[in-house]
């Protein structure tokens, strides 16, 4: 089994209205409870906006934070999901469960090595 990081590409800016949201919300909550029954489900979570981030970085021999976000955007990552799955082909399958649900792009991404 192979590990997938799935990253919900989400427009900077206010979110849909409640009445579109809460339709999205229960249809990724399906996709999740459909995962950890197919024992795919890893982790998962909305981020906050990339306004709330902090950097951390190394200047000179001194280790700096500083507000985020570390590049402007129109887009950032708005969630991410965990998925342990035998290979590419399923992981993207499961991400396009997301796109239908959401309407927005998701990065398919593997982990170094394997389960």
């Amino acid at each position: 089994m192979k590990l997938y990081l799935l990253n919900m590409i989400q427009p900077v800016g206010d979110p849909p209205p409640p009445e579109v949201l809460e339709k999205v919300m229960a249809d990724i909550f399906e996709i999740r409870r459909d995962l950890e029954l197919e024992e795919s489900w890893v982790f998962g979570h909305g981020l906050h906006g990339p306004e709330a981030s902090t950097m951390v970085r190394l200047r000179d021999d001194e280790v700096i934070a500083t507000d985020g976000p570390w590049a402007e955007g129109k887009e950032h990552i708005g969630g991410i999901t965990i998925i342990q799955v035998e290979d590419l082909d399923a992981a993207l399958k499961i991400a396009a469960r997301f796109v239908k649900a959401t309407g927005l792009p998701m990065e398919v991404r593997p982990f170094h090595g394997e389960v």
